[in-house]
């Protein structure tokens, strides 16, 4: 490569989240995107670099200007960087993570496999979700540590699932289970069937099997069809975990394990208060930095009320969830 060039814009967490790749936005050659924190748990300080394959004229850059409205009024422009491999280049900084028994890495930085650990390749800059961020890495440890503690998951759903990996993941550890992974964002759910295709993971509707639903929260007959679960994982925001309680706690089965994440520790209480009225208690927490991962049960009740069926071709009367 002998003419690489990087446009830099800061960009907000919420942007970053969103930030798909730029294969759709009708630049040839797309460029590659990387997303990160320019300061340490400030949801309104992050970065968007674009390594571009020759210099990108007025409508490269304004597409990826677009990626990030709260840059409208920052100056810019794109500079020429050394001869390298632009790619390389772009995922330099970024290291494996190795979280419980899980390794996550790129395929620039697969490195040596640590034994016996499950290794996961998540490419950089496509989705949030690659086990850099301290809330992906929580919930990495928080569901390694309830397989290790001898608990079960029959039917499990990852919302909000970015690149896929938290979903693979609990498969991983409950391999005989009914998955399913939504997200907001098609191009996510774009994303996390590309990555099941480079991780062995299997798409569809049966056990062993992920199925995919693009879906606000649990909105999709998908989700709402396969409900309740017994394992929920949300990796998302503060806001939107408090906006979906009581969707999440009607989709939980009695009994069942709650992990969520993407918040601070100064929004941990908000966010279980929200969750406290639906039934549940905080039943363990990891922090990782400033991130905590909170895992919460919900009780189980007793009479005619009783949720009894479980996931797809479960037998038995199942809450009426209404419009989620």
């Amino acid at each position: 490569m002998s003419d690489s060039w990087k446009l830099t814009l800061p960009c907000t967490r919420a942007e970053a989240e969103a930030i798909d790749a730029a294969d759709d936005f009708g630049i040839d050659p797309a460029p590659v995107l990387m997303t990160s924190e320019e300061v340490a748990d400030d949801p309104l300080r992050w970065r968007l670099d674009a390594y571009f394959e020759g210099r990108p004229d007025k409508a490269a850059i304004a597409a990826v200007r677009a990626l990030a409205p709260s840059s409208a009024k920052t100056k810019t422009t794109a500079e020429r960087v050394p001869d390298a491999d632009w790619i390389t280049l772009s995922q330099s900084g970024i290291e494996p993570v190795h979280a419980g028994r899980f390794y996550v890495h790129t395929d620039a930085n697969k490195g040596a496999i640590p034994a016996g650990a499950r290794p996961f390749r998540i490419e950089a800059s496509r989705a949030f979700g690659t086990g850099q961020h301290e809330t992906t890495t929580g919930c990495l440890l928080t569901l390694d540590a309830m397989r290790v503690r001898g608990e079960r998951a029959r039917n499990l759903v990852d919302i909000g699932t970015g690149t896929g990996l938290l979903a693979f993941a609990a498969m991983h550890l409950w391999p005989g289970a009914y998955a399913t992974a939504s997200d907001i964002d098609a191009a996510s759910i774009d994303v996390t069937a590309e990555n099941a295709g480079l991780n062995g993971i299997a798409l569809g509707n049966g056990p062993r099997e992920l199925a995919l639903a693009v879906a606000p929260g649990l909105e999709h007959p998908l989700l709402i069809g396969r409900a309740p679960y017994d394992l929920i994982v949300a990796n998302i925001l503060a806001g939107p975990l408090i906006a979906l309680a009581p969707s999440i706690g009607m989709a939980l089965a009695e009994g069942g394990t709650l992990v969520l994440a993407g918040l601070l520790k100064n929004q941990a209480d908000a966010v279980l208060r929200a969750y406290r009225r639906q039934g549940l208690r905080l039943a363990g927490r990891i922090d990782t930095g400033d991130w905590p991962a909170l895992r919460l049960r919900k009780r189980v009740r007793h009479g005619h009320d009783r949720v009894t069926r479980l996931g797809p071709g479960g037998a038995g009367e199942t809450p009426g969830f209404g419009n989620w």
